[in-house]
């Protein structure tokens, strides 16, 4: 399971092993001699090698997941957004970073717009609508 959730997080964000390799290398610093190659990632994601705790950590960090969900333990992440507005974590919207005015705005935003939902009634839950992201 781990190699598929590997390949599917990397080329889901369309980088490639070297990308990675310097990514982990960048936002965890190590000398020379234990620093990631893309050739190491490879084989993670061929199941030829299996990375040590350490590494899975990192790239769990890297790609904003759980172990858990790297690992197989569990199929679906789930975020609460009030706690992820509030982190220190750097959000993006489309590629645009977000301030942290926008962030309040947003987060209230969308409170408001729950709350509201309550108040409502709103018994459109079960009708799905689609919604295109123009990806």
């Amino acid at each position: 399971m781990f190699p598929e959730r590997l390949r599917a997080l990397r080329t889901g964000q369309k980088i490639t092993l070297t990308d990675l390799a310097t990514g982990l290398n960048t936002m965890f610093p190590t000398d020379k001699e234990h620093e990631n190659t893309a050739s190491q990632i490879g084989n993670w994601e061929r199941g030829i090698r299996n990375p040590s705790y350490i590494e899975v950590k990192k790239l769990a960090e890297f790609f904003g997941v759980s172990m858990d969900y790297l690992s197989g333990r569990v199929d679906h992440e789930e975020s609460d957004l009030s706690k992820l507005f509030i982190s220190g974590k750097q959000l993006f919207f489309n590629g645009e970073a977000i301030n942290n005015n926008d962030r309040y705005e947003i987060f209230q935003l969308i409170n408001g717009y729950l709350h509201g939902k309550q108040n409502r009634g709103d018994d459109h839950e079960n009708q799905q609508e689609s919604l295109d992201l123009h990806y």
